[in-house]
């Protein structure tokens, strides 16, 4: 990755479009090089989708649950981890190292909904312990962590 590939996905992130149109007003690049390292950067699996990002609480599902899963499994964590990703409302799942086995993110319609997400993780027989903490507001809740980011900080750090 060069420099242009990161100011392209750094201003992807920042404008949270693709359009190459958009894109060359911001950074000056030709429209047709955009095109090409658009889909060069698709072709090596950086960029992964062109998808609409969706309002949670806009949608109807604003109650975020965080849940730290506690386990005993045996064999692979992603044999177990498809049962964890396989409950309703489970947008995120993490395997983590330390107490805790595994960490997921639910997005939820209200808060009745809360006890069948705490019930469907712990009908899963390797569920050993469940801990729950409601959100209380979304402070940061970026899909495009080039957004976080300083262009200069991403150059030195990314660029060959």
């Amino acid at each position: 990755m060069d420099e242009r590939d990161v100011r392209l996905l750094k201003t992807i992130s920042d404008l949270g479009t693709g359009s190459p149109e958009r894109l060359h007003e911001e950074t000056g690049i030709p429209v047709s090089t955009i095109h090409y390292r658009l889909n060069n950067l698709r072709e090596d699996g950086v960029i992964e989708n062109d998808l609409y990002d969706i309002d949670h609480e806009a949608l109807g599902l604003g109650v975020t649950v965080i849940v730290e899963v506690l386990a005993g499994y045996e064999g692979p964590y992603e044999e177990f981890a498809e049962e964890l990703l396989a409950v309703e409302g489970v947008t995120e799942a993490f395997f983590t190292m330390g107490e805790t086995d595994f960490v997921v993110l639910a997005r939820l319609s209200s808060s009745d909904t809360v006890e069948r997400l705490i019930s469907d993780f712990e009908a899963i027989p390797e569920v050993e312990r469940t801990n729950s903490t409601f959100t209380i507001a979304t402070l940061r809740d970026e899909p495009r962590a080039p957004a976080t980011y300083d262009l200069d900080t991403l150059l030195a750090e990314l660029t060959d």
